[in-house]
């Protein structure tokens, strides 16, 4: 998976990491997502839709999908963010909450989920 330099598809990700994790018989499934925070690239239909400016609810929303659908196929997922910005810091909890996961705000020195 290689989208550029500028864009960081997050769906992508999250769906091949599923795929293989479903074919797992192993009762621990877990996720581990390293982050600046910001999706900003999914493929529909064959080709990619893009947006760097901001959060785009289209690909945000992508994202909180599949971290429900993972939440359903007891896939955990911890979401290490490496960023300290606090607009992206709301798409992580969105992401988290949705996953019932964990997060490690790296840049903001903040845990979630239980402190570990």
């Amino acid at each position: 998976m290689q989208v550029g330099p500028f864009h960081t598809n997050t769906v992508a990700g999250l769906e091949l990491a599923m795929s293989i994790l479903r074919k797992k018989k192993a009762s621990n499934k877990q996720i581990f997502m390293i982050t600046d925070g910001k999706p900003s690239c999914l493929k529909e239909n064959g080709e990619y839709y893009m947006n760097s400016n901001g959060l785009d609810r289209r690909i945000v929303n992508k994202c909180l999908t599949l971290a429900a659908a993972c939440k359903r196929s007891k896939i955990e997922i911890t979401t290490f963010m490496v960023a300290n910005d606090r607009y992206l810091q709301n798409f992580i909890d969105e992401f988290t909450d949705a996953n019932q996961g964990k997060s490690i705000l790296y840049g903001l020195k903040r845990f979630r989920r239980n402190d570990f």
